[in-house]
């Protein structure tokens, strides 16, 4: 069932690893801004009995790091494109991932069988918060940019806690962070009109309100979509809840 495989990283190379059922339908997963593929494991390992489910670092993170960028969403796809070689494939994109998949599927078409997008920020429209994890990062200098989005996210306490070597891992992430979020503010990276594909919406009623805004927005634009809320969920519902997550918003599109 497992036929794990891993793929090396050197400067400019993307990490990845692939693990579950041999010739099952293929779900790769996205992870969101400064996490990493290591992040998304608890949820691979609820689909490895359905589905070759395929893990990655995005550029500049992680085992991808370090990386010389650019870090658009658009060269995001270009690395998802170089993974999935050709083949079909269902996209889980958590947070900032969950651009990278709607981008993917508007310029894959029918290659891509499915997406989920959860609490995906819509960072370029005006009603979109200035004071968010992303906004203060993006506000901070580059060496400063990592510890001022984790501050933001996970508080001063939990943060000062973490051990020295990950605040380190972090902090050097900095530049893809400023990179990727810099610009998903100046244009958005995808049009709704342009996506065919079946989008599942996903939000956590844990959650910021306007992740949840930021859901129901997708849903109400996308032509063939659905919302769904996972109950006492926040943004990391993919570690908190990944049973729940699996559930309600990856397995639905094994089951078409």
């Amino acid at each position: 069932m497992q036929g794990a495989q891993h793929h090396s990283s050197d400067e400019g190379h993307i990490f990845s690893e692939e693990a579950g059922l041999v010739g099952g339908p293929l779900v790769v997963l996205i992870h969101g801004s400064l996490d990493r593929s290591a992040g998304m494991l608890r949820l691979s390992r609820q689909l490895h009995d359905v589905a070759r489910v395929l893990r990655y670092d995005r550029r500049g993170y992680a085992k991808s790091w370090p990386h010389p960028g650019p870090f658009s969403v658009a060269h995001q796809v270009e690395d998802l494109c170089g993974l999935l070689a050709g083949r079909d494939a269902v996209l889980i994109g958590h947070s900032y991932g969950g651009n990278v998949a709607l981008a993917a599927a508007q310029s894959l078409g029918q290659q891509i069988t499915g997406v989920t997008t959860y609490e995906t920020p819509l960072s370029w429209f005006e009603w979109w918060p200035g004071t968010t994890a992303g906004a203060i990062g993006v506000a901070s200098h580059v060496d400063d940019a990592a510890e001022a989005f984790m501050v933001r996210l996970i508080g001063l306490e939990r943060w000062n806690a973490l051990p020295e070597r990950t605040k380190t891992e972090r902090r050097r992430e900095g530049e893809a962070l400023v990179g990727e979020l810099s610009s998903l503010r100046q244009s958005a990276p995808w049009e709704a009109s342009l996506i065919s594909t079946r989008v599942i919406c996903g939000y956590g009623n844990r959650g910021s309100a306007h992740h949840a805004d930021g859901a129901r927005w997708l849903d109400s634009n996308l032509s063939d979509s659905s919302l769904v809320c996972i109950d006492g969920a926040g943004h990391n519902a993919h570690m908190t809840h990944s049973a729940e997550f699996s559930r309600l918003l990856v397995q639905p599109h094994l089951e078409v």
